[in-house]
């Protein structure tokens, strides 16, 4: 799958609105994290805010695993394909079990990475989400032709290992992709995408006053995201916001408007902090 230089410096990969907006990064797994567990509570991909999943840091961990059985747990919108087809394959030719527990959502590039698991749970409400390559790219018709053709490449790639892993013809997967399927949990294990569901005992959603806190941000997250902003720019404006100190740049929203958006976010945030929420 040759992909040139000049169209991956015009793509930005990114997970879509759409599974961000449904994403509940409030839940987790119930046994805290080990040598041997992976945690995919974010993006797939690095983002230069340190909180993406890297084939790096899976690469780091199974190293240290050292043969050992692997737990994977998921509650991800997805992000960038390469680094999603990337952790697939280092979990595939991993030499001990692997485990994946599928808590919230494996959308998009997460679903790739779910799939490389030899056992597959899915919590009773988690949701695969399938869909054809999604990305933002610049550039003239000619970059966007190439692009075109690079992206049906990633969907015949996408499409061959979903039906691959589920039995399910390629014709049929293709759909999916094109309908961008949301599969719950007993579809999964019906389809295939998924072997058990996970029992309740094994997944934790975080107390109410937490869970709205994040859910603020991540609506937040999902304003920006529509609006065009790039994740590393929304990261760093929500990390500016969550530390309470922000920096002397201003983002506004028109440049004659000379309005503060991160104070404006900033004032909104603190009267919602866990603290001041109430049950």
């Amino acid at each position: 799958m040759p992909i040139s230089r000049t169209v991956r410096a015009k793509l930005r990969w990114e997970a879509p609105a759409v599974a961000l907006e449904r994403w509940n990064p409030g839940i987790l797994a119930v046994l805290p994290a080990d040598e041997t567990t992976i945690n995919i509570y974010s993006t797939i991909g690095e983002y230069g805010d340190g909180a993406g999943m890297t084939p790096r840091i899976v690469s780091s961990i199974l190293r240290k695993a050292d043969g050992k059985a692997v737990n994977v747990n998921i509650n991800s919108p997805g992000g960038d394909f390469f680094d999603g087809l990337a952790i697939h394959t280092l979990l595939s030719e991993y030499e001990g079990d692997v485990k994946v527990n599928i808590l919230g959502m494996a959308a998009s590039a997460a679903s790739v990475v779910a799939l490389a698991g030899d056992e597959i749970k899915i919590a009773e409400a988690g949701f695969f989400m399938i869909h054809n390559s999604w990305s933002i790219a610049i550039g003239n018709r000619h970059d966007m032709a190439e692009v075109a053709e690079m992206l049906e490449k990633f969907d015949t790639s996408m499409t061959n290992l979903y039906a691959k892993a589920t039995g399910i013809d390629k014709k049929t997967i293709a759909r999916m992709m094109d309908s961008e399927s949301w599969i719950d949990g007993q579809e999964a294990i019906e389809q295939g995408f998924a072997h058990s569901l996970l029992g309740d005992e094994e997944v934790l959603v975080e107390d109410k006053p937490k869970a709205e806190y994040n859910a603020a941000l991540k609506k937040i997250d999902v304003a920006l995201a529509k609006a065009g902003m790039p994740r590393t720019e929304r990261r760093d404006l929500i990390k500016e916001l969550t530390s309470g100190t922000p920096s002397a740049t201003k983002t506004t929203t028109t440049p004659s408007a000379g309005i503060d958006l991160s104070g404006a976010l900033m004032g909104l945030l603190e009267t919602i902090k866990p603290e001041r929420i109430t049950a």
